[in-house]
């Protein structure tokens, strides 16, 4: 089944010039601009320390993500779709393992740290920017669509540690958020 999605997805790579520049422009700068986003709301209007509270824990978030995906390598080592004739590589070719995707972490430890902070609209913004940038990954044809999947479920548990153990007001969180 992965496989053919995975088939499926990355199918028009290659075929249109317009989409195939689209995506892979997504997948090179989208996480960039996500964190850009995220980076200026330090210095946004509203309730500042809330705020900043909320673009700590997504980066707590993105960087623990990351973290765990080096651990994940280390027990598992998935060659990259290309590399097995599943699919059509545009963009130059990944050195390290296929699972999980950091893409796919990165992006959803940032969605989930907004969205447990009770911020819908800006949440949606990102979500969709989001399933852009994973959606990029298996159709330039770097990732499997379940390297996706455990990309998500990274982040998923990266901003829910993250959540659980940095709480907003603390010691520590008042002397991040008083920064600058």
């Amino acid at each position: 089944m992965d496989k053919l999605i995975t088939i499926a997805l990355n199918a028009p790579a290659g075929g249109h010039p317009l989409l195939d520049n689209f995506m892979i422009v997504t997948t090179q700068f989208g996480v960039p601009l996500m964190v850009a986003f995220v980076a200026l709301h330090w210095w946004g209007p509203g309730f500042r320390s809330h705020v900043r509270y909320i673009t700590t824990t997504a980066g707590i978030s993105f960087l623990l993500g990351l973290g765990i995906n080096q651990i994940i390598l280390l027990l598992f080592e998935r060659i990259r779709p290309y590399d097995a004739g599943v699919t059509h590589l545009i963009i130059a070719p990944s050195a390290d393992p296929s699972f999980p995707s950091d893409h796919a972490t990165a992006v959803t430890a940032i969605v989930v740290a907004f969205c447990c902070a009770g911020l819908p609209k800006r949440t949606v913004f990102l979500g969709l920017a989001a399933l852009l940038v994973m959606w990029s990954r298996v159709y330039v044809g770097t990732h499997y669509a379940t390297d996706v999947l455990g990309g998500m479920a990274t982040g998923l548990c990266a901003a829910i540690i993250t959540r659980l153990f940095y709480r907003e007001g603390n010691r520590v969180d008042r002397w991040v958020t008083s920064i600058l």
